[in-house]
């Protein structure tokens, strides 16, 4: 490479046409904005049913549900089954740990009028959309709404 290459200046229609993008991209976001057009928004739809749930790792691999309210036996996961479950719920330990938050506060899986199921760490103000991850593994949590839970 020669050095008269790196003192070239860049060719005008270029810096032109990056500055009408910049320009462009804030005038889209900001009509969007301000008209609401291309956004997309979710109605408030109010909750059916929610559940306070506690998770407890035993030392065989099972881990045990409980009800927040009165710490009565939900279910128990067998080791090795329920994949997606043990899934959200390591992420869920995972940024509770991030944030220095501990174990004891309980997660609140609920169900919404339009069918939608979620969980909620109030601990860190997460929010997960069960729904997102399929039908099939929605199921699995919208199993934990029934007074006997999993099958223990």
């Amino acid at each position: 490479m020669h050095e008269s290459d790196h003192n070239r200046p860049l060719p005008r229609v270029l810096l032109y046409a990056a500055a009408a993008m910049v320009i462009l991209s804030i005038t889209l976001a900001a009509t969007s904005r301000l008209t609401g057009i291309g956004r997309t928004e979710f109605a408030a739809v109010p909750a059916v049913e929610s559940r306070d749930l506690l998770f407890e790792d035993r030392q065989d691999g099972a881990v045990t549900i409980y009800a927040a309210e009165d710490r009565s036996v939900v279910g128990v996961l067998p080791p090795g089954s329920d994949g997606f479950i043990r899934g959200v719920l390591r992420g869920l330990a995972r940024d509770r740990k991030l944030h220095q938050k501990g174990a004891d506060q309980p997660f609140r899986l609920t169900r919404w009028a339009d069918g939608r199921l979620s969980i909620d760490d109030p601990a860190t103000g997460r929010r997960i959309d069960l729904g997102a991850f399929g039908p099939t593994n929605a199921q699995a949590f919208a199993r934990l709404f029934a007074p006997e839970g999993p099958s223990i």
